[in-house]
This record gives C-alpha cells, sequence and structure tokens, in this order.
C-alpha cells in the first residue's frame, strides 16, 4: 500500500530524529515536498495523497543521504536564502541564515531607486550581492573568487534570477587587478575558521562545505589581513563595507579595519546575538583650503 505524504513526513521525520539530525521537522518536510513534488500546503491540505512508487524510492534514497549527514541543500541542489533562491553543490559554501544580516545592512544604506556600484569578494553561491541586486534595479555589480567552479554556480543563480546583465564576474584573489575607489560598497564573507577548529564541526560543514571558504588560517584571521587594507583601498570616498566574521572576531577584526583608516566601524549582530557583520565606511576626503 502506498505511502501517504502525512505517512512520509512523519517516517522521514522519525529517522532523521533516530539518526540525530538538527531541525528533523524541517529537514523532513523539504525532503517530502522535493521528492513528492509537493508543496507544504499539500501536505495541510491534502495529507492522505499517495506517493508514486517513484517518489517513495526518491523520498528513501534523500532519507538515507540525510541520515549520513548530507546537508538537504546539497541532495536538493538548492538553498533558499533572504528572498530567492539558489542553485548550490559541493563547490560553495551553503548559504546560512546569519549571513542575511549583510543584505539587510546594505539595503538599509541605499534607497530602492539609487544606482551604486557593489563589490563582493569571494562571492561564492552569489548568496549576498544577488539578493542586494534583487532588491535595489538601479544597483551594479562585480563579484570575484578564485575558484572557476564557485563563478560557474555564482553565474548559474544570476540568469536564473534574471540579473546577469548587472552583474559581472572575475576570477582572482580578493581585489587583485581592481582599480582603486572603484565601488560604493563592499561586501565579503571570508573564510574566517582557525585551521586546527575545522575538524571539530558538525560533518555537514566538515565533510561537505569547500574547505576553501572555511579555511582562514592559524588564527582564522588570514583573510581580514588582506582585505581590510584592500577594500578600503577600492572603496570610494564614502563608500560602506560589511564583513561577515565569527563569533569571537569583534575586536580583532575591528582593530584591523581601524589600522586600515576606516570610520565608523562597528559589528552587528545576528538574530542569535552573536557578534556577526562588521561594518564601516570610508571617509569622505577632507575639503582642501
Amino acid at each position: 500500500m502506498s505511502m501517504t505524504l502525512l505517512q512520509a513526513w512523519q517516517s522521514a521525520k522519525s529517522r532523521l530524529e533516530a539518526a540525530h539530525i538538527a531541525g528533523p521537522v524541517i529537514d523532513a518536510r523539504l525532503l517530502v515536498e522535493a521528492a513528492a513534488d509537493a508543496t507544504r500546503a499539500d501536505i495541510v491540505t491534502d495529507p492522505h495523497r499517495a506517493l508514486t512508487p517513484e517518489q517513495e524510492a526518491r523520498l528513501a534514497d534523500y532519507v538515507s543521504r540525510r541520515e549520513r549527514r548530507e546537508p538537504v541543500s546539497h541532495i536538493l541542489g538548492r538553498k533558499g536564502f533572504w528572498k530567492v533562491m539558489l542553485a548550490v553543490n559541493a563547490d560553495v559554501l551553503t548559504p546560512r541564515p546569519e549571513t542575511e544580516v549583510i543584505v539587510d545592512y546594505v539595503l538599509k544604506q541605499f534607497p530602492e531607486q539609487m544606482p551604486f556600484t557593489i563589490l563582493d569578494l569571494g562571492v561564492g553561491s552569489g548568496a549576498i550581492i544577488l539578493s542586494i541586486l534583487a532588491e535595489r534595479p538601479a544597483a551594479k555589480g562585480l563579484a570575484t573568487d578564485i575558484s572557476d567552479e564557485a563563478l560557474a554556480v555564482a553565474r548559474e543563480n544570476a540568469a536564473n534570477l534574471g540579473l546577469a546583465s548587472r552583474i559581472a564576474f572575475a576570477r582572482g584573489d580578493w581585489t587583485a587587478g581592481l582599480a582603486g575607489e572603484s565601488f560604493d560598497v563592499v561586501v565579503s564573507n571570508p573564510p574566517y575558521i582557525a585551521s586546527e577548529v575545522i575538524e571539530t564541526l558538525e560533518p555537514e560543514v566538515k565533510q561537505y562545505d569547500p574547505r576553501l571558504a572555511l579555511d582562514g588560517g592559524a588564527d582564522g584571521l588570514d583573510a581580514y589581513r588582506t582585505l581590510a587594507p584592500e577594500i578600503m583601498r577600492v572603496l570610494k570616498p564614502g563608500g560602506a563595507f560589511a564583513v561577515e566574521i565569527g563569533y569571537d572576531q569583534k575586536d580583532a577584526v575591528e582593530a584591523l579595519f581601524n589600522a586600515a583608516g576606516a570610520g565608523d566601524v562597528w559589528t552587528i549582530k545576528d538574530l542569535s546575538t552573536h557578534d556577526r557583520v562588521v561594518v564601516g565606511v570610508k571617509n569622505p576626503l577632507e575639503t582642501r583650503k
């Protein structure tokens, strides 16, 4: 006898709970929706709808993979972030809600119809810059990454979101080759986990996220030592920056940007009240008498 949507969800949830998966209720629902070509509303309004044999087999595969700690985003090949849906795979960091703090900050700095230029350093899937461009139709952007594979994912996402005409992509090491004073805002979610800490992380992270996007060197701060002066170099006078940090890196990263000449440097907390995003500005040039 075929399994119903409700039975499928309950079964998947039980298996994920038994495997000690965090968030089994949501993960089970997402896997059932994808396997059964259903929506959240379908599970509520038509819970007794039967799955086909093919859908049951697909769900069994999905749940088995999740039990082995493969992220749902990799199983389904997509991840929601801010207000957009992004293609993701093993070549990019899975976007996380904490990073939405950067998007929220930037959108508050620029009214909807205001034209501005944005640079995303280490673009990965494109989550940050594409979420911003999707809500600011007069903005244009440039995204860099050292990984050709990551750039391919970001380009795909830009095309899928209808944003390809407003963003350019370049393979490069952070700001290498970029002219000074070129952008109104610079954003980045660089690798910031200390090398020795990576092996202590959850399997979903240490086994499936690209190490290139995680490893911040011995103390986790290698990227910021490069980024702080370079971000100040490529920012236009009066421009702003926002970079994600680890929960315990506020003082160190603020100090690096202050030393690089940034102004009004401070840190925004995420919804979990962890220090999450260091922001600041490049002070306008003083008027000479």
